[in-house]
């Protein structure tokens, strides 16, 4: 358990860095505070002391080496954009915000890598590439920076054809607790050298270490793209057709499941008129002949399970608006209850156990007291539920923490996990010992060897 930072040591701290950076990229004022000790959850604000804004891995070094000789806690934080919890201060201490460290350092066309700074976003990444013929794909959604997708193991849309953070980080560079720097991997695309350290500090959720640059794995542009939606009579048969997809080895892109309820809200929002019932969001990646013998195959398996329709889009500019409809789900669900706050969850599980999950938990949702929705990525097993709540009834928050209980348990007895992309923060560090039972006292052993004081992140994911 962490020691709530002094007051004396934060000052001592704070006045030092104010010397060595400046005072302008040091701030204690409530507003800058409050903002970076919130990130997109449930969970209330839990402010640092001050936030310091360095600008390159050095300072990073430098800030940390000195909060590390006066024990004051360290928080990295990106944009703010997590869903468990991550970014709050609850044994008080400083907030290293990385917005300023936001270059690419170095684009290899020749081997598809990137190197950057952990405050570019995946938004700007993109862009820089765009006349490349390159991109990143990894997509959560939230124009989140590159350092907090890898710190929190991020994934989304595209995971189904191109994978996770995980798989596409080939190094990094990482000041450890101590101030020192490290850079784990290389540039290679495979090594048997050594224990994994790149994939050790992927997930990390900043326990470990302060990420400030990346080795990105890149993809060459396809030639074509087509997307479609496809609405299903029940949920089950949307499953289904995704598990036989994903069986016969068709390469979709991606494969997004809404519920009734989220394509309802959806349509609302987002001004939209698709079928209020099941629906699957597809998009493909390939050659034109590719492309269209993919869509070909998953409109065959869809029809197989009772597919209404299969309306396709082929342009840009309709694949993006349907895509930032799915990405505003969230949102989409929020307006429901103007005023009332979101409580997004997820987990994961086999594929094959995919359906009877989702099943299971439109049952149990039946009850509750409150708007929710369900969205997943099911190419990957990967589902989310979103409560619209207020947050001021113990009523409401009671019932949402005993049905995210029961979501959990229900995807651990199935074998999943407690999270499969919202990671685990504050808001699921007491599902841990649950789903990893002994190996939960391995990562407290890793924790305490490279914090020994419990100072970078404290109180999330393990309990030191």
């Amino acid at each position: 358990m962490a020691a709530r930072a002094s007051g004396e040591a934060v000052q001592s701290l704070v006045e030092g860095l104010a010397r060595l950076m400046g005072r302008e990229r040091v701030s204690t004022a409530p507003a800058v505070r409050e903002q970076h000790g919130k990130d997109e959850s449930w969970h209330p604000s839990l402010p640092p002391d001050a936030v310091v804004f360095p600008r390159s891995t050095a300072e990073v070094g430098e800030i940390v080496r000195r909060a590390a000789a006066l024990r004051v806690p360290v928080i990295a934080f990106g944009t703010g954009t997590s869903l468990e919890g991550h970014v709050g201060a609850p044994y008080g201490g400083i907030t290293i915000s990385l917005r300023d460290m936001n270059r690419v350092l170095a684009v290899n066309a020749a081997d598809m890598d990137a190197r950057v700074e952990a405050g570019v976003t995946r938004k700007q990444i993109n862009a820089f590439l765009r006349d490349t013929g390159l991109f990143f794909p990894v997509d959560p959604g939230a124009d989140a920076t590159l350092g907090g997708m890898a710190a929190t193991g991020a994934s989304g849309t595209n995971a189904v054809r191109y994978g996770t953070m995980r798989e596409n980080v080939l190094a990094m560079t990482v000041v450890l607790a101590d101030g020192s720097v490290v850079r784990t991997g290389s540039r290679a695309r495979k090594s048997s050298s050594g224990y994994d350290l790149t994939r050790l500090f992927v997930g990390s959720e900043g326990t470990l270490g302060v990420i400030t640059e990346l080795d990105l794995r890149l993809y060459g542009i396809p030639e074509a793209v087509s997307a479609a939606v496809a609405a299903f009579p029940s949920l089950g048969a949307a499953v289904e057709t995704t598990i036989a997809t994903i069986q016969a080895g068709v390469p979709v892109a991606r494969v997004e499941l809404l519920d009734g309820a989220t394509i309802a809200a959806v349509n609302r929002y987002s001004g939209l008129s698709h079928k209020e019932a099941p629906t699957l969001f597809f998009e493909f990646h390939g050659s034109a002949a590719g492309v269209k013998e993919q869509a070909g195959a998953v409109q065959a398996i869809a029809a197989e399970h009772g597919a209404e329709g299969f309306a396709w889009t082929a342009t840009a500019e309709e694949r993006n608006r349907l895509w930032q409809a799915r990405h505003d789900a969230y949102y989409a669900i929020l307006a429901l209850r103007p005023g009332a706050g979101g409580w997004p969850t997820d987990v994961c599980v086999p594929i094959s156990r995919l359906s009877e999950c989702i099943r299971e938990t439109l049952e149990d949702m039946k009850d509750l007291p409150f708007p929710a929705g369900i969205v997943g990525h099911v190419g990957d097993g990967n589902f989310h539920v979103a409560f619209v709540i207020d947050r001021e009834n113990a009523e409401e928050v009671k019932a949402a923490e005993r049905f995210n209980a029961r979501l959990i348990a229900r995807a651990l007895a199935m074998d999943g996990t407690a999270t499969g992309e919202h990671g685990v923060g504050r808001g699921k560090i007491k599902y841990m010992e649950r789903e990893h039972g002994a190996a939960l006292a391995v990562m407290r052993r890793i924790k305490r060897a490279l914090d020994p004081d419990n100072l970078m992140n404290p109180g999330k994911v393990v309990e030191a």
